[in-house]
């Protein structure tokens, strides 16, 4: 890249980031107009011309009932040796009845559409780069580290620096949805975490004790329709800078799984929650994408269970899976030393690659 075109580059970001209303603005002011995808949101054509093929095979990621979860020792087992294959085999499942109204699940997807489609000047009193700031609206994290950016808007809560938040600090149009939706989210990954221990072999208590539930960072994601999806994504491969993740995601779809060098597309289905497993657990996080679409917008919402970014506890390697054979693959870090790394590289690159023993 000549230094003319890193310059033109970032002046267009900034121009973008200035504007303040995300990658729904862009289509707002072209309403009456055809919009090409700006520069800045498309992908490098080597990166384009390297892409996997897409499962064209009708499967999915495991579909987990937790219906009877609790009811006695026999099904809870069978659940544990489910979520320990899928967790082992894909990295990613989806949990079904799991005690989560449907119209808290409703409201929250609702509420995140309300927030991006109300007006700019709204908006704009939340649109922040300050990770001091625990409530911020943008688009896109690694917007200036990218080669290219995602066509998608977010609103963030991060706890991971405070542990805590203020409710009214939260936009007024979702601030009673989101307070609803987190108080069953944060039990129900905790209980997921529980199961998960379970599953390999551990205390039931050990994966919650990383304290995830104490610290999150909790985004709403809004993908606009785009009117040129070949070229750009809604958001690049990556995996989770987390413990675990819970995702809830509207009818459109658009989330695609790597599993067996193919991308799986992850089929909506009403009422269930996506899990993935994290990079922080040092296990099998998978990478993930979502595909740019003509049809939108697409409206998705991700927990993400972290840990406070001060702790002086280390994450690694469970020494209780170790052994002759299953030797440790990445080093001891505390949650600075591997946020610090996360947020010095595009969304693209591995966070765990730097800590490869």
């Amino acid at each position: 890249m000549s230094n003319q075109t890193s310059y033109d580059r970032t002046n267009d970001l900034k121009a973008f980031d200035e504007r303040k209303t995300g990658v729904k603005g862009l289509l707002d002011e072209a309403i009456t107009a055809k919009i090409q995808v700006p520069s800045i949101f498309i992908r490098p054509l080597e990166d384009r011309s390297k892409d996997l093929s897409t499962c064209p095979e009708n499967i999915t990621i495991p579909i987990i009932d937790l219906t009877h979860v609790s009811k006695d020792g026999f099904s809870k087992a069978e659940i544990v040796k489910e979520i320990l294959f899928a967790s082992e085999t894909w990295g990613f499942f989806q949990v079904v009845n799991h005690g989560i109204p449907i119209e808290v699940l409703d409201n929250m997807i609702k509420s995140t559409r309300m927030f991006h489609e109300q007006n700019d000047e709204v908006k704009k009193e939340y649109y922040s780069r300050d990770r001091s700031k625990v409530v911020t609206y943008n688009t896109n994290y690694d917007f200036y580290k990218s080669n290219a950016a995602n066509w998608r808007d977010s609103l963030s809560v991060n706890t991971s620096f405070t542990g805590s938040f203020d409710s009214q600090d939260l936009p007024p149009v979702s601030r009673d949805s989101i307070l609803e939706y987190l108080k069953y989210t944060i039990k129900l990954g905790d209980f997921i975490l529980e199961l998960l221990s379970l599953a390999l072999g551990l205390k039931q208590d050990y994966l919650s004790k990383l304290g995830g539930s104490q610290a999150w960072n909790f985004a709403c994601h809004y993908y606009p329709s785009c009117p040129e999806p070949e070229l750009t994504l809604g958001t690049s491969k990556h995996t989770d800078a987390s413990i675990i993740t819970l995702l809830l995601q509207d009818h459109i779809g658009g989330l695609q799984v790597l599993h067996d060098n193919q991308w799986v597309n992850v089929t909506p289905r009403p009422g269930a929650l996506i899990v993935n497993i994290g990079d922080l657990l040092q296990l099998k996080s998978v990478s993930h994408r979502v595909i740019a679409q003509t049809v939108g917008p697409r409206v998705s919402i991700a927990l993400f269970f972290k840990g406070l970014f001060s702790s002086q506890d280390k994450f690694g390697p469970i020494k209780e899976l170790l052994s002759e054979e299953n030797q440790p693959i990445y080093k001891d870090f505390s949650l600075e030393e591997f946020y610090t790394h996360f947020f010095s590289r595009p969304v693209d690159q591995s966070g765990l690659e730097y800590f490869k023993l």
